[in-house]
């Protein structure tokens, strides 16, 4: 059975305190970048606070239902009626693009995600089912009963630019991190070694629902419940370490810094598959890969 990697929390973990001057519901990690947990998900605002219409970004748009908490935040953010220049998505499962479509049609903004994440996003094609075998805990026991979509954004999807740029997000490129989906992408950057990794690796056991609740700091590898490539997976972690990151942003769980975090990135991806890879499980014996189409059901599969 995979394993955890237990993290100290004072050295790690970013102070989750909510600033209560501007009261925007966020948890501010740097100056233009802050994050909300709605739920068992995290979504990420890229931007000053007090930017102007269409000067900022949103990363991911969480569970359904949660479009107005979305909203509100931006508004107190950013400014009343601010709308982002764009949505990037991080990959398109459930729990990421709940609000999208509301979001993207009320605010008229386009939709960036790798092309690979397109089928899930265009209304063609549904993602493989959960696999409720791996993980052990209740999150992943439900795992067959998480939609698999699609949604359908198709007039305001587009793709990211092939040279890495990220629209709209200065200073930021994203990097291809396949394996959970496949075409799962982080996004980097340089000046301040950022990262915003969506579930290419998480810090909580995102399996467990009392892990969920308590949101208890380690470092794990991507949700086992949905991970379809586990090869990709490790390639992807091993990536993302070799760029000694100083602050990560997760898609589940609190977002990290500093050192220790760092030396839990290195320990995952040396030991990706004794602390990270189920025993057993769907995917591990048959990935969904892109390739031969395993990665692409029929909406009504």
């Amino acid at each position: 059975m995979a394993q955890r990697i237990p993290l100290p929390p004072e050295s790690s973990a970013i102070d989750p305190r909510i600033d209560a001057a501007r009261n925007d519901h966020t948890h501010e990690i740097a100056p233009d970048l802050a994050y909300r947990r709605l739920g068992i998900v995290n979504v990420v605002f890229v931007g000053r606070p007090g930017a102007a219409d269409r000067r900022w970004v949103l990363v991911d748009t969480g569970l359904f239902g949660t479009k107005g908490l979305i909203k509100g935040a931006a508004a107190d953010r950013f400014g009343r009626d601010s709308r982002p220049a764009a949505i990037v998505l991080t990959h398109g499962h459930f729990d990421h693009v709940g609000a999208l479509e509301d979001l993207a049609e009320e605010w008229d903004a386009p939709v960036y995600a790798h092309p690979l994440e397109h089928p899930y996003l265009n209304g063609v094609a549904a993602y493989p089912p959960g696999d409720p075998s791996v993980g052990g805990g209740a999150m992943a026991a439900l795992a067959g009963f998480y939609p698999r979509g699609p949604v359908d954004v198709g007039g305001r999807l587009r793709a990211l630019p092939e040279d890495g740029r990220v629209p709209d997000m200065p200073g930021w490129r994203w990097i291809h991190t396949p394996g959970h989906s496949v075409g799962h992408v982080s996004l980097w950057r340089d000046s301040d070694r950022a990262m915003i990794v969506g579930d290419a690796f998480v810090t909580t056991a995102q399996e467990s629902a009392y892990a969920v609740a308590v949101q208890r700091v380690e470092m794990h590898g991507p949700p086992m419940y949905y991970t379809v490539e586990w090869d990709k997976a490790k390639d992807s972690v091993v990536r993302l370490a070799a760029l000694e990151p100083e602050l990560v942003v997760t898609g589940h769980g609190e977002p990290m810094r500093g050192p220790t975090m760092r030396a839990a990135l290195h320990r995952l991806a040396r030991e990706f598959d004794r602390v990270a890879v189920p025993e057993r499980g769907v995917y591990r014996e048959q990935p969904a890969r892109a390739e031969d189409g395993g990665a692409y059901r029929a909406p009504t599969a």
